[in-house]
């Protein structure tokens, strides 16, 4: 896991954006050596010795591979739902309208209508 967070900004490049990220967990100390021979290790980076260090190009990931993404952020939801004696009924109806919502939202904006 990389030790640093993105803050993801409009009209500024991802890859800028990461690098900065980067650099500034290098400076601060928290990107500790060999996390790119790890990444590399996992096939996410290739390495050209000599040449260059690039993301690898993966095969799409199913859909269970992408959940699995998620599954932090899941389990944490889960457990507030849970505090909060929520049934997961609810949270799921609660899941569903949101999806729906959101879904509209990006249906309008690709439609050329206005996103909130």
């Amino acid at each position: 896991m990389i030790p640093f967070r993105v803050q993801f900004r409009r009209g500024i490049p991802l890859y800028e954006q990461i690098v900065y990220a980067a650099k500034k967990a290098v400076v601060a100390g928290q990107l500790r050596p060999g996390v790119i021979a790890q990444l590399a290790a996992e096939g996410l980076l290739e390495t050209r010795p000599g040449i260059e260090t690039i993301v690898a190009t993966l095969p799409e990931p199913s859909a269970t591979e992408r959940t699995q993404l998620l599954g932090h952020e899941i389990e944490e939801l889960v457990v507030e739902a849970k505090k909060l004696g929520i049934k997961l009924e609810d949270m799921i109806a609660s899941l569903s309208t949101q999806w729906k919502r959101l879904s509209a939202r990006a249906d309008d904006s690709g439609r050329g209508g206005r996103s909130r």
